[in-house]
């Protein structure tokens, strides 16, 4: 198989950029670096592209090596025809490999198997025939009780097993009943006896049925759910009358052909072989199917939320007080400076009789640390606390904003939090990881493991290789997007730069900590183990904001500042002055600095970068406040119009923070006046939104919520 022409044909794509993109994967590039600084190879592919053809190529990769390995087998076994070999080698997919060996798998010792070793064969071959010959007088010559087949019906009943076995093992048969089932099979769940009390949760699927390959993803993980902890049957099935019927028309010859009593013979095994073996392995497949399906949708809904909370807004380099909330244990307070860097710690009372000395303390501290900016944990307490702080006098200026807290607990407890923590208790951690959470979001995110962020949808049922792959790559697509600033970065952050790994970012800030800052991308190089490969995926997207060339800061890549300095020459300019000058840079001729190897898009993105060096992608930071009349979910009264904050995309609509510590659900029907196929085209996660309360149910602490517009 030329893996390079089959994915160039699936993905419309010309085979050089296949062949370029693979050959890059192959030399250790990553899909960041292919992306922003090899354009001319792949014809300006974008990372999505990319990481089609990585996953295609490697899906090829495993075909063909399940190809060797099955070749292998049948040689050992000295089953192997040239036939065979050409059929095997002209197999396109996994499906369709594993159904011509289906027929040459070892298998534990079957029906058929022993009907063959009592001599049966040939009377199955007799009766698939089909022939108009007397059954009676044919099957009475295989019945020899020295071979355990003492009686006719014996015989046929052998007989029939080796039939149902060869219709089992027929690739016409299977890919036709496959087909029959991707068509018309319905998804089908029943609760298990006895288990309906137990299994509450999934009591809206212990009665239920749907068309299986319609159903959303949401739906079939939730009942795949329910079958693991044994509250719930599912199967997907078709009628049977239909399957069979199907089966029949390839196997039965026209009643006019054959003997009648043949016929029923060959019928009933027809039967057979359907109930007991196709039904069950199609089944099985198509059950893998729907699985694989949800989630793939599953991970893109995860994948997609990462993205936006990765790359929301952040503060900047402020100096913030965060707080994380309590009741009995007190708020946590921490004061950092615009690096990050921690301060100060304490903890207030400001929900009992401690109220008055805690206004006392966070005076002082704002005061002596000059907070710019307050951010307060949105979890227990969290409104309470807001209150409490936006009734302080603080000085003109100083921001007080909510910061979801998911998974700051779960860096509080982590190895990273202790090491760069050493002598604080969880508290204090979580609460400066409040803070951070506020001034950079992605750097202080990818500390934490994506799936306690809270952004997925039953991220812990769906395929964790995959899940993991997708989380990885949107990490590493997210921070090499934004840049990283080399001597500020943690090591947890420097390991998701394009070409370096945890091992290679601690050696960096080792020596940073032992020779001070980087002042050149090139002193990178005098890092341990940080050789030219990981140099060349790297550079571009570290920064240094105070080097001695000023395009160190930029996205320029070390190996194009050669035409930069060009570039000011001919402009009659210094380097320097072509920075930040967008009228300048757009009197550059670009045509007279095409080469063999750099062209237009390459250029271009570098009067990009020269116009707005180092220029953060993401959104300006938008300050927000919820509804100061509503604390808890009593306070809600259904038609009241609130303000949010879209905290969770799903399948079936999205979860929104409205400040009284349960996120209500807009459900897809109800995100917009039109008719909604996909969530994410209306909201997306750290979206600020206005709702209105549609249902209020205390009891459950559930609330329904609309975003349209024409819900009185």
């Amino acid at each position: 198989m030329n893996i390079i022409n089959t994915i160039s044909q699936e993905l419309g794509l010309s085979e050089k950029q296949v062949d370029a993109v693979a050959t890059l994967l192959d030399q250790g590039s990553t899909i960041p670096f292919i992306a922003r600084y090899r354009k001319e190879m792949t014809g300006s592919l974008d990372e999505v592209v990319i990481a089609d053809i990585r996953d295609r190529a490697q899906t090829l990769k495993d075909l063909s090596d399940r190809k060797e390995s099955i070749l292998k087998s049948l040689r050992e076994r000295e089953l192997l025809t040239p036939d065979l070999n050409n059929v095997i080698a002209r197999a396109v997919s996994m499906t369709q490999l594993e159904d011509l060996y289906e027929k040459y798998r070892p298998k534990k010792r079957t029906r058929a198997q022993a009907a063959r070793e009592k001599g049966l064969e040939p009377l199955a071959t007799f009766l698939l025939a089909q022939k108009q010959r007397d059954l009676g007088v044919e099957v009475q010559k295989f019945v020899c009780p020295e071979k355990d087949v003492a009686s006719i019906e014996e015989a046929l009943a052998g007989a029939r097993d080796i039939i149902a076995e060869v219709i089992n093992e027929d690739p016409k048969a299977r890919a036709a009943v496959r087909d029959l089932f991707l068509a018309k099979a319905l998804v089908i769940s029943r609760v298990k006896k006895g288990k309906e009390e137990e299994g509450s949760k999934f009591q809206d699927y212990f009665d239920w049925s749907e068309p299986a390959f319609k159903t959303p993803s949401h739906r079939i993980l939730a009942m795949l759910r329910g079958k693991n902890e044994s509250i719930l049957r599912v199967h997907v099935l078709p009628e049977e009358e239909v399957a069979l019927f199907l089966v029949e028309r390839l196997f039965l010859r026209h009643p006019s052909k054959t003997h009648p009593d043949i016929r029923l013979e060959v019928k009933s095994a027809v039967k057979d072989a359907y109930k007991r073996l196709l039904s069950k392995s199609i089944e099985k497949e198509c059950l893998a199917l729907l699985k694989l399906g949800a989630d793939d949708q599953a991970i893109a809904v995860f994948v997609t939320n990462l993205r936006e909370l990765l790359l929301s807004a952040p503060l900047g380099e402020k100096r913030v007080m965060a707080i994380d909330p309590g009741f009995r244990t007190g708020c946590k307070v921490v004061c950092l400076d615009s690096q990050g860097k921690l301060l100060h710690h304490d903890v207030i009372f400001p929900h009992d009789k401690g109220r008055s000395k805690a206004m006392e303390i966070i005076g002082n501290l704002v005061k002596k640390f000059q907070i710019e900016a307050v951010a307060i944990g949105n979890g227990t307490a969290g409104r309470e606390t807001e209150s409490f702080i936006r009734e302080l006098d603080l000085p003109p200026g100083v921001e007080v904003v909510m910061v979801d807290e998911s998974g700051a607990s779960i860096y509080s407890a982590s190895s990273i939090a202790r090491q760069e923590f050493p002598d604080h208790d969880i508290t204090v951690r979580g609460a400066v990881s409040i803070g951070r959470r506020l001034m950079d979001p992605l750097a202080e995110l990818v500390k934490i493991d994506p799936k306690s962020i809270g952004v997925g949808q039953y991220q812990h049922d769906v395929d964790q290789k995959l899940l993991k792959k997708g989380l990885d790559d949107v990490v590493k697509s997210c921070v090499n997007q934004v840049g990283v600033e080399a001597n500020t970065a943690s090591k947890d952050l420097l390991a998701q730069v394009s070409g370096l790994n945890s091992t290679i970012a601690a050696n960096m800030v080792a020596y940073r900590n032992e020779h001070g800052a980087f002042t050149s991308r090139r002193a990178f190089l005098k890092v341990q183990r940080l050789g030219p490969k990981a140099f060349e995926q790297a550079a571009g997207f570290l920064r240094i904001q105070n080097g001695k060339n000023p395009l160190d800061k930029s996205g320029i890549h070390p190996e194009s500042y050669g035409i930069v300095a060009q570039m000011a020459q001919q402009s009659g300019c210094k380097i320097e002055q072509l920075l930040h000058n967008a009228q300048m840079v757009r009197a550059i001729d670009l045509t007279s600095y095409v080469t063999p190897t750099v062209g237009l898009p390459t250029l271009n993105d570098i009067v990009n970068e020269l116009a707005a060096p180092g220029r953060d992608p993401r959104q300006p930071f938008q300050s927000f406040s919820f509804d100061d009349t509503i604390h808890k979910i009593t306070d809600l009264i259904p038609g009241m119009s609130v303000p949010g904050i879209v905290t969770n995309v799903t399948a079936f609509g999205a979860f929104v923070d409205i400040g009284v510590h349960q996120d209500g659900l807009v459900h897809i029907s109800q995100l917009a006046d039109r008719y909604v196929k996909d969530p994410s085209e209306i909201v997306s996660v750290r979206q600020q939104v206005r709702v209105r309360v549609l249902e209020v149910d205390v009891k459950r602490k559930r609330i329904s919520l609309s975003m349209k517009q024409g819900v009185s």
